[in-house]
């Protein structure tokens, strides 16, 4: 931006955050290296060796603009620093109070809510026009109210009651609505699990899933380290406000613009998510049950569409001298991962504890299964490493791999090379079970087609177990060394040994300790070259940091709106296609256009890294948008990133196609179902579309963030009217497509769309508002933006 707008003859230096930025580096460690003592550092190692140029972009960054704080790598996970430092609950600035608010370019800033915070995930691309200034927009929510009564039974953890909203909230289809949570319930639930709640607020569909401050709030923040003073400034500006809640009956419980739900907390029991969908709820006594039908379901959510052979089949795997047997179900990732979790000090110490029991009854987990420990924040490791609990979890082969997003956002790192050959030989569907957010396809490792969310104490639990195909009410996790049997019940731990543990070990002086010296204390991070120029020097042989092609053909002036004619269809794509279909974070396959490119950029193999750390290039981005594997295309024989070039009628990667299309002059649409762009609020699902030359995507329905993101880079987010599809339409993708625009366009206008088979059908513009209707106009969030910094604007 800075360099369009000294292109213009303008002043770089207007290019500048006027709102507090604070920049948390977490996504960029990977699991190359666990269940060794050396995992964090060489890890760490490997990160920077990887990512030294994007480092160093960041930390131009962090000396070429003010007001912005940069967290270096090895800190933690962004939501769980905030939580536990960065978050101010109520601003003091030039006499004047106000309560803190956020917006993050991760989708899980909802995280927040659960502090009492507004907060919400915007694309990155809306992020930087709110840097600049920039309000947002949004259509004003539905507010459900959502009650909790009652306590969480023994056994019964955060994790399974934010499994179990998470179900019932996604069949009310929140999308676009704020949740709030009240009743007499929220009183039983500490901060750390409120935050857990409001942290998957993205995996429910709302744009917030907020808790009011109360006493608990104010518990967290002397927990966390927080001044008296400030915690007393806290409570006395928000009980001013009306802001603080009570749950003594002394308040009237909220009136809600929309519905009211309600769950008694006791009835929550033991769950897991999955195997493909962080809403597909099952009950930890019917995982077994439910994961034998799915192998023998049709293809699907919940469905795999093994024959009966297929089922059956086994897998030797010869394993640092010894010989074990693989089957479908078997475990071969085990991760505590996620700020969704490891920021909650009772579901970490009942993993520890129950890690603890296990192998002081003799218990191991088999040495083939990639077990990690990867916590948000230093704090866990301190708490962990004062009660004496850190060695359990180690000798149980979670070694502590890193601060940072890890196996969540699929930075899982390879399966050593037998257990990988094992699993495709037979094409097995094998299982990770991981405490992270998310288990999309093709997200959590190219090899798991089963992926399971749970609490950090299933997470061990499975580990030891050895399978998802496991009953553990009636099967043994194994024998002590008396011969006995060991069932999960006789380890897991109890509520009042957790209690004494974080009473004990979690402490104040522990964060105080962790964030003293938070931005200054990576050695690696203070070694890396700093400039001081306020333009960027593009290296054009750079494979990580390349100038983005977005402003290269901008004009001061705004364009006019044209209608989109006879464009071709690049996708037909079904329900619940993700941002992780759409712009993978994962490794970068062999053979695909980005490999090609890297390849003949001269990068080995070994350095290709990950599509996430690549992100800084345009070419390797645009080649890796819709490059899963799991990916369905209507339009394609066989599942992966291929698609049809219709006028030739020859299947070819997307990318390649795309580009046929490109250099023919000729626009693309994408069809797709309902909750189109669901999952992390990822910005290069929006601008890897528009590389590829997408000028609309016609869906049942989007994703909040994504619709967002689509219209910040100049796509036209339509929707089907009335329950129509494409499928209800007859559209089989191989129609060209005339969409009619005029410079009359509006908010929610009513389309024609005239495709050429003679048929006529309409859709909703999904320009939500009047500043959005502008952003389309002029090309994009960005264009409008750099238009209005420019001294010279006008309109043609």
């Amino acid at each position: 931006m800075r360099d369009a707008l000294a292109a213009f003859g303008d002043s770089p230096s207007k290019i500048n955050p006027l709102v507090p930025v604070d920049l948390v580096i977490d996504h960029s460690v990977q699991v190359d290296v666990s269940r060794s003592p050396e995992a964090l550092e060489r890890n760490q190692a490997i990160e920077f060796e990887r990512n030294y140029e994007r480092f160093a972009f960041l930390k131009w960054g962090a000396t070429a603009f003010d007001n912005m704080l940069i967290v270096p790598p090895g800190s933690g996970i962004v939501h769980q620093v905030n939580l536990e430092y960065l978050a101010r609950v109520v601003f003091q600035k030039d006499g004047l109070l106000y309560p803190d608010s956020v917006v993050g370019t991760d989708s899980h800033t909802t995280m927040i809510d659960g502090l009492g915070i507004t907060g919400w995930g915007v694309g990155g691309i809306e992020a930087e026009a709110v840097m600049l200034g920039n309000p947002i927009s949004m259509v004003l929510p539905e507010v459900i109210g959502f009650k909790l009564v009652g306590q969480l039974s023994p056994g019964a953890t955060a994790t399974d009651l934010v499994l179990t909203c998470t179900t019932m909230l996604r069949k009310r289809v929140v999308v676009g609505k704020f949740v709030e949570f009240y009743g007499p319930g929220c009183a039983s639930l500490s901060l750390a699990d409120r935050a857990t709640i409001a942290n998957m607020s993205p995996e429910y569909g709302a744009t917030m899933g907020y808790f009011p401050v109360d006493e608990q709030s104010l518990k967290y923040l002397h927990q966390t380290g927080r001044s008296a003073e400030k915690i007393r400034l806290i409570e006395a500006y928000l009980k001013a406000q009306g802001l603080f809640r009570l749950y003594d009956e002394s308040q009237p419980d909220p009136i809600y613009s929309g519905e009211e739900m309600l769950l008694d907390l006791s009835t929550v029991v033991p769950s897991l998510a999955g195997p493909k969908r962080p809403h597909d709820h099952v009950p930890l006594s019917d995982v077994k049950q439910d994961f034998l039908k799915c192998l023998s379901n049709p293809v699907g959510f919940k469905g795999f569409g093994l024959s009966e052979t297929q089922r059956t089949k086994t897998s030797s795997l010869e394993y640092k001298g010894e010989t074990y047997t693989l089957r479908n179900g078997s475990v071969v990732i085990a991760s505590i991962t996620s700020c969704t979790n490891t920021s909650n000090p009772s579901v970490m110490l009942a993993a520890a504890l129950l890690a603890k029991k296990a192998v002081d009854r003799g218990l191991r987990v088999r040495p083939y299964i990639k077990t990690s420990l990867s916590p948000g924040s230093g704090v866990v490791i301190h708490y962990l490493e004062a009660s004496g609990l850190l060695s359990a979890f180690e000798k149980l082969g979670f070694y502590n791999a890193g601060y940072g997003c890890m196996t969540c956002i699929g930075n899982s790192g390879d399966l050593d090379e037998e257990v990988a050959s094992a699993i495709n030989s037979e094409d097995l569907v094998v299982a990770a079970v991981l405490s992270g957010n998310r288990n999309f396809e093709g997200r959590v490792h190219p090899l798991t087609r089963a992926n399971y969310l749970a609490s950090p104490p299933l997470c061990v639990a499975y580990a030891l177990a050895g399978s998802i195909e496991f009953d553990f009410q009636t099967e043994p996790l194994g024998q002590d060394r008396e011969g006995k049997d060991v069932y999960l019940s006789d380890i897991f731990p109890s509520q009042e040994e957790l209690q004494h543990y974080e009473t004990s070990y979690v402490l104040p002086s522990l964060f105080e300790d962790c964030y003293r010296n938070i931005q200054g204390g990576n050695a690696r991070w203070n070694q890396l070259p700093i400039t001081g120029a306020d333009i960027y020097e593009w290296d054009e042989k750079s494979t990580y940091i390349h100038k983005p092609p977005f402003f290269l053909s901008m004009k001061r002036e705004v364009p006019l709106v044209k209608s989109i004619e006879n464009a071709y269809c690049l996708l037909n794509l079904g329900d619940s296609i993700t941002t992780d279909h759409i712009s993978p974070a994962g490794k970068i396959a062999r053979g695909s256009p980005a490999a090609n490119f890297l390849l003949n950029s001269n990068v080995l193999v070994k350095d290709f890294n990950t599509y996430g750390a690549r992100r800084g290039n345009d070419e390797i981005m645009a080649r890796g948008t819709f490059a899963n594997i799991r990916l369905i295309n209507k339009l394609s024989s066989k599942p992966g990133p291929y698609t049809l070039h219709i006028p030739s009628m020859v299947e070819s990667p997307i990318f390649d196609a795309a580009e046929k299309y490109t250099t023919a002059g000729i626009p693309l649409i994408i069809l797709a179902g309902r909750e189109y762009g669901s999952g992390s609020s990822r910005d290069w699902a929006a601008k890897g579309p528009q590389l590829l030359g997408v000028k609309a995507v016609i869906a049942q329905s989007f994703e909040r963030i994504h619709r967002s993101n689509l219209v910040g880079m100049g796509i036209l987010p339509l929707e089907f009217l009335n329950e129509e599809s494409a499928d209800t339409l007859g559209l089989n993708g191989q129609e060209q497509f005339t969409i009619t625009l005029t410079s009359e366009l509006g908010v929610g206008d009513i389309l024609e769309i005239v495709v050429s088979n003679g048929k006529t059908f309409f859709v909703k513009s999904r320009l939500d508002t009047e500043v959005e209707v502008e952003y389309y106009r002029h090309g994009g969030i960005l264009h409008y933006v750099l238009r209005l910094l420019s001294n010279q604007p006008r309109t043609v």
